[in-house]
């Protein structure tokens, strides 16, 4: 590829980039490399486990900052002790976060009669998570872009702070606007938690430890959806008088809002930019170059060209929008089959996530050893299909332990899917930046998302579960079809790598 750039003459000068990576001797540039100043450089998604470059530092104009420092700079690669302190706060913070948003509809039926509303009502407390973030994504993947990770942190944990406070104002039936607030200045938190897993990944993490530490920010979500499954049932008992069901409520609003407080308080203390030295010798690299804004539109644009990306956009939104319909809509289904299950309901929900989890963890150390991006993804979404199908069918059996048992295989697929496509996204884009790539997919997931919980929740009001779930079992089916349809993601690699033996095309 030619870069037509004239302002980019002193990176592509081989000296320059000589003198960048005499570092390593054993690093070569690949010949169809082109450094753009709106691409960034990933380290997360690489042919060998440590050829690895930075998605968030663009290739400049400018050239190298600091000329005289900068292969002193390149040659101390350490890493440091604090990047676990920081995944697992931003994990803890984002389980906090994620909590709040499936906290009411794992009691839907509780809500509704607390606050008087419609199911559907209660339903828009999960769905304006959903809603939120397509307008702000941009926005914030420009904030993240021009004041960086701690900022973003910072921001991200103290809106969900303070929606969890503001719900302790909607402890009277008549309140429930105030309940919306609080819910929607969570959702707007959760748009600066979403986009943050593969950064932090690859600012702070060795080569060799990216989707892994990528699958661990990831874990930490899932985790309090499983816990927002699980604790409110318990906390909230199924009661008809309204004074003792305001003092549960209040009990959960004040546990949470007091989390939040102590996660924000150690996102101050813990949360840095980026550590002091670079943990891998592509994060060297990109230390070494100076950083602008990226251009938004036309990384949308080039992303937008990529069939193979547009495809998985499509897939992964098939997916994950099935996930969020079944965990929104979860407590009605098992309530309609199973009365006066509400604790078993949030177990089974509890069981979906932590199976889900446990898929996450194992899909993102099979993709540090293996890259066998396409394949993997294939599998596992054939997998969840093949759950959807026996869970639907297994619901109304009247058996509560094989519900648990089919809702766990789902779980274990569906759920683990979801780390593995924001890896198979950055194989797909490389080397447009993670933030944007990931961005969009769940831009996608929030679409289907909205769109499965209302079709589904009709269907299911109207002509009960299982027609509700086959229309879920439909959608998978042709995302199952259409990953089967990505090409190979060799073709679109534009990275560093380590000697000719590692080379894929």
């Amino acid at each position: 590829m030619v870069n037509e750039n004239p302002n980019l003459e002193e990176l592509n000068d081989p000296p320059v980039l000589e003198k960048a990576l005499q570092a390593e001797p054993s690093v070569s540039v690949h010949p169809i490399v082109s450094i753009h100043p709106s691409v960034s450089i990933h380290p997360s998604t690489s042919a060998h486990p440590s050829s690895s470059v930075h998605p968030s530092t663009s290739a400049q104009p400018g050239g190298l900052n600091h000329p005289s420092s900068s292969c002193q700079e390149l040659s101390v690669i350490k890493l440091s002790k604090r990047r676990w302190a920081v995944v697992l706060v931003f994990s803890c913070y984002s389980m906090c976060n994620a909590f709040q948003w499936i906290q009411y509809s794992s009691i839907n039926n509780i809500f509704m009669h607390f606050y008087g509303v419609s199911a559907f009502a209660i339903d828009w407390l999960s769905m304006c998570y959903m809603l939120t973030y397509i307008p702000l994504l941009l926005p914030v993947a420009w904030l993240l872009e021009k004041f960086g990770l701690r900022t973003i942190a910072l921001t991200g944990s103290a809106l969900n702070c303070l929606g969890a406070w503001v719900k302790l104002g909607s402890l009277k039936p008549h309140l429930f606007p105030v309940t919306v607030l609080g819910q929607v200045i969570c959702s707007v938190a959760q748009v600066f938690i979403l986009g943050m897993p593969s950064r932090i990944a690859s600012v702070w993490f060795g080569a060799n430890e990216v989707s892994t530490a990528c699958s661990v920010a990831v874990f930490g979500n899932q985790l309090g959806i499983a816990i927002g499954f699980l604790v409110p049932p318990i906390l909230v008992p199924n009661i008809k008088d309204q004074d003792q069901l305001a003092y549960h409520i209040s009990i959960m609003f004040y546990i949470i809002g007091g989390v939040a407080t102590l996660l924000f308080i150690l996102v101050i203390i813990v949360f840095k930019e980026k550590p002091k030295h670079p943990p891998s010798r592509a994060q060297s690299l990109s230390y070494a170059l100076a950083s602008s804004d990226a251009s938004y539109f036309s990384s949308i644009v080039r992303l937008f060209k990529n069939l193979n990306f547009v495809l998985l956009v499509i897939t992964y939104g098939l997916n994950a929008g099935a996930f969020y319909a079944l965990s929104t809509l979860l407590n009605r289904m098992v309530i309609l089959h199973y009365p006066g299950e509400e604790v078993n309901a949030g177990r089974i929900g509890l069981t979906i996530v932590i199976a889900g989890m446990l898929g996450a963890v194992i899909s993102g150390i099979w993709l540090d050893k293996s890259k066998t991006y396409k394949e993997t993804t294939l599998v596992v979404y054939i997998m969840t299909l093949v759950g959807m199908v026996v869970y639907t069918f297994t619901l109304s059996l009247g058996h509560l332990w094989v519900v648990f048992l089919t809702a766990g295989t789902l779980g274990f697929f569906m759920t683990g899917y979801l780390p593995l496509g924001f890896e198979f996204a950055v194989e797909l884009t490389y080397p447009e930046s993670e933030g944007m790539s990931s961005g969009l997919l769940n831009v996608s997931a929030q679409v289907f998302g909205i769109i499965f919980t209302i079709s589904q929740g009709q269907i299911i009001d109207s002509y009960g579960t299982m027609p509700g779930n086959i229309f879920l079992c439909v959608f998978l089916s042709l995302g199952a079809a259409l990953t089967g349809e990505l090409g190979s993601e060799g073709k679109m690699r534009f990275r560093l790598f380590w000697g000719p033996g590692h080379q894929q095309f």
